[in-house]
């Protein structure tokens, strides 16, 4: 018989799958999905964590019919106004009118934009608590923690975190809703990095201080419950948060990135040459990511995730290469910090693609590594060494 999910006796997972959407935020690739997830808490009153996405409205509502049996809803508490996890509010108002809807100021701002709902709302602060029967509530703001309105919610008794965006990830479920329950949660992992970069990347700093706040507060838990992804058990999330840890603080792995645009294939060789010098240099992890081809999501990825990234590019209509600069734009947006930086570029008649990349460093306060490298035309036997060098620079800085 059909059964909806449980984190513990009281808590049930009443989130959906989305295996249809081909993008995030129509945005961002997602070939495996991504989970809208919500939990209900029964006990002497009902409390909803958040809601889905409206187009899978109607197989949520299915799953509160069968938990709630008649029952009302009494409190939905709003982590995050996102309309992925907030988009079914108005309807869920309908359902239940007489349901109390628990956030902060910045919470109410957007439920009366969204949905235009005013009346009916319970205020919380960092430190308020809410008591239902046994279980009991407390609130911690996160503000942009993604947006400005994102708070986590800790139940006390069963000592689950609901931590909204943090700690989630793309990927639909597929049977499991517990990490523990998996087979290797790795996947998961690598969908957290690529989350993150795409996502939540921007506002490391504002990561770092609610993790701070997180161990101000002492919390013990058990069980992680994102708004994406898997739940985290204690084991589980111990991986889970060294991994925010160290991305939010800007601390990456000892690895190169090369991105490069090429229209014939001769801006690729000269990739493929510096490419080679790092290996033969000593450096392990090199990743090559030609940009009109690699997912935008993953390229973001990588460039989280390693130290060192060289830039290549052909001149195009004066400019740089138009894809190329794209990504450039997307880097900028998420104000990615502390990397090593090179550059490379090539040409026919008039040299342009390397001039504009080589400030790339200096607009992002990045280091420079190593001298600019042009060719022109297919001439690669004339620039063959100077790539090498670039290569062997980028391997030099990141041993030291």
């Amino acid at each position: 018989m059909y059964q909806v999910p449980q984190i513990t006796s009281s808590i049930y997972y009443v989130g959906v799958n989305d295996r249809m959407k081909e993008r995030f935020e129509n945005v961002w690739s997602i070939p495996s999905g991504v989970a809208y997830n919500a939990y209900l808490i029964l006990d002497e009153q009902t409390t909803l964590i958040d809601t889905v996405d409206v187009c899978y409205s109607d197989v949520f509502f299915h799953k509160l019919d069968i938990l709630l049996e008649g029952r009302p809803l009494d409190y939905l508490i709003i982590n995050h106004m996102e309309p992925d996890h907030g988009g079914s509010i108005g309807l869920l108002r309908q359902r239940y009118p007489n349901m109390q809807i628990v956030g902060n100021k910045k919470t109410f701002e957007m439920l009366r934009g969204f949905h235009g709902i005013t009346t009916g709302l319970h205020e919380v602060k960092s430190g308020d608590a809410l008591r239902i029967g046994k279980h009991e509530f407390s609130f911690l703001m996160a503000p942009m923690v993604h947006w400005p309105e994102v708070m986590f919610t800790y139940e006390q008794t069963n000592r689950v975190l609901f931590s909204a965006d943090a700690f989630g990830s793309f990927g639909a479920l597929s049977g499991h809703i517990l990490d523990s329950h998996l087979g290797d949660r790795q996947a998961y992992l690598e969908e957290m990095i690529r989350y993150y970069a795409c996502v939540i990347g921007k506002y490391g700093p504002f990561v770092k201080k609610a993790l701070v706040n997180m161990d101000k507060q002492g919390l013990d838990v058990d069980f992680v419950c994102p708004a994406h992804g898997v739940v985290w058990t204690k084991a589980g999330f111990a991986e889970a948060r060294q991994l925010y840890d160290r991305l939010s603080s800007d601390e990456a792995e000892e690895g190169v990135v090369v991105l490069y645009g090429s229209m014939y294939g001769n801006t690729e060789q000269l990739a493929d040459v510096i490419a080679q010098s790092l290996a033969a240099s000593g450096v392990k992890s090199i990743v090559c990511h030609n940009v009109t081809k690699s997912d935008p999501s993953v390229i973001l990825r990588d460039v989280f995730r390693y130290r060192g990234l060289i830039i290549g590019s052909p001149t195009y209509c004066g400019e740089l290469f138009s894809p190329i600069e794209n990504l450039m734009n997307l880097i900028r947006i998420r104000d990615v910090k502390a990397r090593l930086y090179g550059a490379f570029a090539s040409h026919t008649w008039a040299p342009a693609a390397l001039k504009r990349l080589l400030p790339f460093a200096d607009e992002m306060k990045w280091e420079a590594v190593g001298e600019g490298v042009e060719m022109k035309m297919a001439d690669l036997p004339s620039i063959l060494s100077a790539a090498w060098s670039l290569g062997s620079a980028m391997a030099e800085r990141l041993k030291a």
